[in-house]
């Protein structure tokens, strides 16, 4: 699990950068020239692919972790071992949780600055703020991608020390199995 999560990690931030290089490639959004709009658009629709791929990637790691401790609930239960490691299992899910609901907060937030960024869109936070939309969209963007690599080396360190815990487990369930004359396979 531990590879194919940072597999899909490394595309998803590398696609979070992409985006974030061609909205700054997309020239003067000042006028409504149909080459302008036609970037703005592709860098829309490119943005919001890389989002879903993003919250994806969070999912995988949250259904791993129900997963995984599923299964080491009910093997604690089945060969009487020591509830400790599915309590260790749920510190480390419990432990992302909050860096990745951020994250899933900042990825929304940053896709709505980005429509109010938007040349053909009427809203504007620039007075509100004092710098362009275009601005507090690139610095939206920013945090969210920073926030993101952050949450996601955090998901990686936890599956890491999970993947130790079911290792443990394993390797207890195949001595119990041992002792007892069962197959062990």
């Amino acid at each position: 699990m531990k590879r194919i999560f940072l597999t899909l990690a490394l595309i998803a931030n590398a696609i979070l950068l992409y985006v974030i290089w061609r909205g700054l490639n997309i020239g003067d959004t000042g006028n409504n020239l149909p080459e302008v709009q036609q970037q703005v658009g592709s860098h829309m629709l490119i943005g919001l692919g890389a989002l879903t791929f993003a919250t994806f990637v969070h999912a995988v790691a949250l259904t791993y972790f129900m997963g995984t401790g599923r299964f080491l609930e009910e093997t604690s239960k089945a060969y009487s071992l020591s509830g400790e490691y599915h309590s260790c299992s749920q510190r480390f899910k419990y432990g992302i949780l909050p860096g990745m609901t951020l994250c899933l907060l900042f990825m929304i937030t940053t896709g709505a600055l980005g429509a109010v960024a938007d040349p053909a869109t009427p809203a504007s936070l620039a007075d509100t703020f004092g710098v362009t939309d275009d601005w507090i969209h690139f610095g939206g963007a920013v945090v969210m991608i920073g926030l993101n690599l952050v949450v996601t080396l955090l998901e990686y360190r936890a599956i890491s020390g999970n993947t130790q815990v079911i290792e443990q487990v394993l390797a207890e369930v195949h001595r119990i199995r041992k002792e007892r004359g069962l197959p062990v396979e």
